[in-house]
């Protein structure tokens, strides 16, 4: 998978620099996977969850979740945001 933009997880890291190994994790896994839908992606991150249209993980034990969407057939994935677990329940990523 062609992960678009790693900008989003570095400015993260630079916030927070507790997020670089888990982000670098996810985008070295991502980045070499094969994912065909969403079934697949829970096989290799069984917490992950979907909300019409975002794939959602959960990053550094669940203290933040990283919010992406991806085009299974392109093999993309469109990085949307890097959010700490309050900002994301206040609901405002899905605008």
């Amino acid at each position: 998978m062609r992960v678009i933009s790693r900008k989003k997880l570095v400015e993260a890291i630079e916030q927070d620099r507790t997020l670089e190994g888990p982000l670098n994790a996810w985008y070295k896994i991502a980045s070499k996977a094969d994912w065909k839908n969403f079934a697949e992606v829970r096989q290799t991150y069984s917490s992950a969850s979907y909300v019409d249209p975002y794939t959602i993980f959960n990053i550094r034990g669940n203290n933040y979740r990283l919010v992406v969407k991806i085009e299974y057939k392109k093999h993309l994935i469109f990085v949307k945001h890097v959010l700490t677990h309050k900002e994301y329940d206040k609901g405002n990523w899905k605008e």
